[in-house]
């Protein structure tokens, strides 16, 4: 279970960071839907002075967690479904601080940093209704915010990300940032292009055990991918009825928060897993499993449980 949260100055990149979770099929409750429902509700415009008098009043009436206490329920009944949940907007330490004391560990909070003159410049291009129309007003917005403890939010962060660059550039910082918190298991592959060895069959290999990988051949032969996936590794490994195999293997190549396995290449290309050393002929592909949220029983037992009759004595579904 996981729920990562964003916080940052307005117009930092909050909103293009939660857009990126949902690109990576993260669901996302966006805490300034509070206020806006709440405003609707009044019958209100959704202008920035609307919203932040019913965000001032929720606040005073309910407390300064007001908006974080809101959105809990809902995060809770998402992370049933999908084990990790996005949240955008956190205005301050009160908010943090609930959500801390709601899932403890499992909260994560990443700080976006952007200076003021470039969040303005983003104001031009956004168009929203409740966004400023000066930067004397951003300015005022900002104070309004760390009014409710936005500094020290921002101070609480387990993580920093700069939105100074290309937006290509932040989406990108984004978009591995959540890939690593969000994903139980990271997979590194690596492997070698020799010259009799043909370059579409060896990439082909890679892609019939773990489909989602992305893929970097230089010009030396040195092949390296990056996978989030282990569906089909794992369904290849009951196809062929290999787990007592694939269990000894994964034990044998654990260490601390990692394990590396290697694949026959040849095997490979026709859809089997074919465990292998280190040094065996024409390069095997050389497996690494980072393991992020998960403890090492669970990927065990999760990849290859113990077996009895050469079927699984239990198996886990989910990581």
């Amino acid at each position: 279970m996981k729920v990562i949260a964003f916080v940052g100055y307005p117009l930092s990149g909050k909103s293009t960071a939660a857009e990126v979770a949902r690109e990576l099929g993260l669901p996302v409750v966006v805490m300034g839907d509070v206020v806006r429902e709440e405003a609707a509700r009044r019958g209100l415009e959704l202008t920035d002075e609307n919203l932040g008098e019913v965000a001032r009043e929720l606040r005073e009436k309910e407390g300064m967690d007001a908006i974080a206490k809101r959105c809990i329920p809902k995060i809770r009944e998402l992370l049933k479904e999908h084990g990790v949940v996005v949240v955008d907007g956190i205005r301050g330490v009160a908010e943090v601080e609930r959500f801390k004391k709601a899932f403890g560990d499992d909260f994560v909070l990443i700080a976006i940093e952007c200076p003021l003159e470039v969040r303005f410049e983003r104001v031009k291009m956004r168009k929203r209704s409740d966004d400023v129309s000066s930067i004397e007003e951003l300015k005022e917005r900002d104070r309004r915010e760390e009014s409710w403890g936005l500094k020290e939010a921002m101070e609480m962060a387990d993580f920093t990300v700069e939105n100074t660059g290309s937006y290509e550039d932040f989406v990108e910082k984004i978009r591995q940032i959540l890939l690593k918190l969000a994903k139980n298991v990271e997979i590194e592959i690596r492997t070698k292009i020799h010259p009799t060895e043909s370059e579409d069959k060896v990439l082909k290999a890679i892609r019939n055990i773990f489909p989602d990988a992305e893929i970097e051949t230089s010009e030396e032969g040195e092949v390296y991918g990056r996978a989030y996936s282990l569906d089909r590794f794992r369904e290849l490994l009951r196809k062929q009825r290999i787990l007592d195999t694939a269990r000894s293997e994964i034990l044998k190549g654990r260490n601390g928060k990692e394990v590396t396995i290697y694949l026959n290449k040849q095997t490979a290309t026709v859809s089997r897993i074919n465990f292998c050393d280190e040094n065996a002929v024409l390069s095997p592909i050389k497996v690494t499993f980072r393991l992020n949220n998960i403890p090492f029983s669970r990927f065990l037992d999760y990849i290859a449980p113990e077996t009895k009759d050469g079927r699984p004595v239990k198996e886990i579904d989910k990581l």
